[in-house]
């Protein structure tokens, strides 16, 4: 599990499987950035992890501060599902 912050809006919204660095990771949690006083594109700041690690984030037996932050553009982010099946 890492925290991943992307640079852009590609579209994606919780529950959403992306491709980064030929791993397919869950997008468990997500929280924009810069809507009011930020940069000029918007940042989605991402909790994401495997499949097999969705109990440990859904039961919070993780410590956030401790996980390892990756910051990234858009553009590198390859979008496999945008959102999961119950999101609106």
């Amino acid at each position: 599990m890492q925290h991943l912050i992307i640079r852009g809006d590609p579209g994606i919204r919780r529950d959403a499987v992306i491709e980064y660095e030929g791993e397919e990771l869950v997008c468990f949690g997500i929280n924009v950035q810069g809507g009011w006083h930020g940069p000029d594109e918007p940042q989605l700041w991402c909790t994401v992890g495997t499949e097999d690690e969705r109990e440990a984030y859904d039961k919070r037996e993780y410590v956030p501060h401790w996980l390892d932050v990756d910051s990234v553009d858009a553009a590198d982010v390859e979008v496999l599902s945008e959102k999961g099946e119950l999101a609106v």
